[in-house]
């Protein structure tokens, strides 16, 4: 069975307006598919063409995100193996070591999702980098295959089951605001901004300018509090900017700072509870951040 190809909208409103021209009821004959044999094929042939563009659009986006996952999960790999070269040399102590991989590793994820494709799956690519992460700190905690470099980078007692703990909550942040979040929403972005950059810098700052603490809670400083707050708040401002950019937001300046003003604060002011030991701050500050950006942005 023959079946037309549907003619472009161009030559469509051509045929029209020719059949007012000649006050023809019927459509004029150049615009027949008899008159030109080539606006007719077959069924058959038309779901083939179709199909086969479709295949070579999916195994090019499939290609695509499997390269830009392999790339982000080596990039990952090398930037926890810089900073176990720098402290076995000295050059950095492990507990800074520890913080700047805590900051820089979700920030570069977060900044690395451009990379992927279009397609409706690249967030799932993306989250096999956290997912992976994740796998290895569990096998890790649970000493199936402990790993004492690991262990050392990124707990702060040396301790096995701590990375069942803050690092395996950090991240699952970094996974779930992939998922859920993605590219198209500030939420995701601004909540990974406050987890790392600014929770990560409040713990460097505090330790080194944090003499006087905050009243309620005597293991929180006010400088580090007052450093969460404008690092997480610039950091939030920089990352919503470069999405702006290429493309995938679309964001009101004028009340955009203070939004991202008001998220800043209520992340600063949960991170600053005494509740350290029941919630952890992988979890509370993301938690908050996302409730507070929700209702101020809205998706």
């Amino acid at each position: 069975m023959a079946a037309k190809i549907p003619l472009s909208p161009i030559s469509h409103q051509l045929c029209r307006s020719s059949s007012r021209f000649w006050n023809t009821a019927t459509t004029p004959r150049f615009c027949s598919p008899v008159s030109y044999p080539y606006l007719v094929s077959s069924s058959s042939q038309l779901r083939a063409r179709h199909a086969l563009i479709s295949f070579a659009i999916t195994k090019g986006s499939l290609l695509h995100d499997l390269g830009a996952t392999g790339a982000v999960l080596g990039g990952a790999y090398a930037l926890v193996l810089s900073f176990e070269s720098l402290t076995k040399r000295n050059v950095v102590s492990q507990r800074l070591s520890r913080k700047l991989v805590h900051i820089l590793s979700g920030l570069l994820f977060v900044l690395s999702w451009p990379i992927f494709s279009a397609s409706k799956e690249a967030r799932y690519f993306a989250a096999l980098v956290p997912l992976v992460n994740c796998v290895r700190l569990v096998v890790n905690g649970l000493s199936v295959s402990p790993n004492s470099t690991l262990i050392k980078s990124v707990t702060r007692e040396g301790r096995p089951e701590e990375l069942l703990r803050g690092p395996l909550f950090y991240v699952l942040a970094l996974l779930v605001s992939a998922v859920f979040f993605w590219r198209d929403s500030p939420i995701g972005m601004i909540s990974l901004a406050m987890m790392c950059g600014g929770d990560g810098i409040a713990d460097v700052m505090g330790r080194k300018f944090g003499s006087q603490k905050i009243p309620y809670n005597p293991r929180k400083s006010i400088a580090g509090s007052i450093s969460m707050f404008i690092f997480g708040f610039f950091v939030s401002v920089g990352l919503l900017y470069y999405y702006s950019s290429l493309g995938y937001l679309h964001m009101n300046w004028e009340t955009t700072f203070t939004k991202v003003a008001i998220v800043s604060m209520v992340a600063t002011l949960v991170e600053s509870l005494p509740i350290t030991d029941q919630l952890d701050d992988n979890v509370s500050v993301p938690l908050a951040t996302i409730l507070a950006a929700y209702v101020s942005f809205g998706y």
